[in-house]
């Protein structure tokens, strides 16, 4: 087996398919374009936040949007996140997590032709205040909760495109991620206490899981986080034991889940990408 020209071969011989290819007409199908879109969440100053830019012409020129841009017709999606997320944030090698959230193709969705995104999330801590790239006018961190998406008064944040459902898509995703998940360590910088990462829990979910089931979770999942160190740091005003540091560990999952406080269980997040409903 060997690869020719991007695709796989197998050496072996398809009757009549060179024929075929030599008389089809690709342009006999209507032409879109593919783009890609990044919900990019961090925690600042204990608020979960995202980023968004204030798109500079039109089409919904002065309105605020998701970053992203068109994939390039040598790059796969993927590539063209990752691209994307080093322009936005300015960090070249992304640590944090980079997933595919879903695909929007409906159509209507970009008034300039018919576009198909593959929406993204990325997560992680600490990162940079922004500049505008691009076709933004202005870049900023947004907290979520100051976004509107789940307002119709004044106060609502008008977004470009379908980029509220996006992003009201995203941010529920993550909530669930960390019900079933280990990904709110990928909101902290390392090494870490046990206090920081309930923040993290505080800040995405709007309130704090109960202290001591969480504890029991963290600590009696294998995997969950791994002990550093001791912190150098005395615990509280009038001193005492320092709290004990962590990093990450290799666990990905929770069984059973830590659920959100007064909520009812939230259904399992769905596969990575998948298509809107007819």
């Amino acid at each position: 087996m060997e690869r020719r020209g991007g695709t796989i071969s197998t050496g072996v011989s398809r009757p009549g398919e060179r024929e075929f290819l030599g008389g089809y007409d690709p342009v006999s199908f209507p032409p879109f374009a593919v783009t890609v879109d990044l919900a990019i969440f961090t925690i600042r100053a204990g608020l979960l936040a995202v980023l968004l830019v204030q798109r500079r012409d039109h089409p919904y020129q002065g309105y605020w949007a998701l970053p992203g841009g068109f994939v390039r017709a040598d790059e796969s999606t993927d590539q063209a996140a990752r691209r994307e997320l080093a322009e936005e944030t300015g960090v070249s090698v992304f640590a944090g997590h980079l997933e595919q959230l879903r695909t929007y193709s409906a159509p209507g969705r970009d008034p300039r032709m018919r576009v198909v995104s593959v929406a993204h999330v990325a997560l992680a801590p600490d990162l940079p205040g922004v500049r505008p790239g691009g076709d933004a006018a202005t870049a900023r961190w947004w907290p979520v909760k100051d976004v509107g998406l789940d307002d119709t008064g004044d106060d609502e944040l008008p977004l470009a495109f379908d980029h509220a459902r996006i992003l009201a898509d995203a941010r529920d995703w993550v909530r669930a991620k960390l019900e079933y998940t280990t990904l709110a360590a990928a909101f902290t910088g390392e090494p870490f206490t046990l206090a920081d990462l309930r923040r993290v829990y505080v800040a995405v979910w709007g309130g704090a899981p109960d202290l001591t089931n969480f504890r029991r979770k963290v600590l009696g999942t294998e995997g969950f986080v791994v002990e550093a160190q001791r912190s150098p740091v005395a615990a509280g005003p009038a001193g005492g034991r320092p709290p004990l540091l962590y990093r990450r560990g290799p666990a990905t999952t929770l069984h059973p889940p830590l659920l959100r406080p007064t909520e009812p269980r939230s259904a399992e997040p769905s596969p990575a990408v998948r298509e809107d409903p007819p």
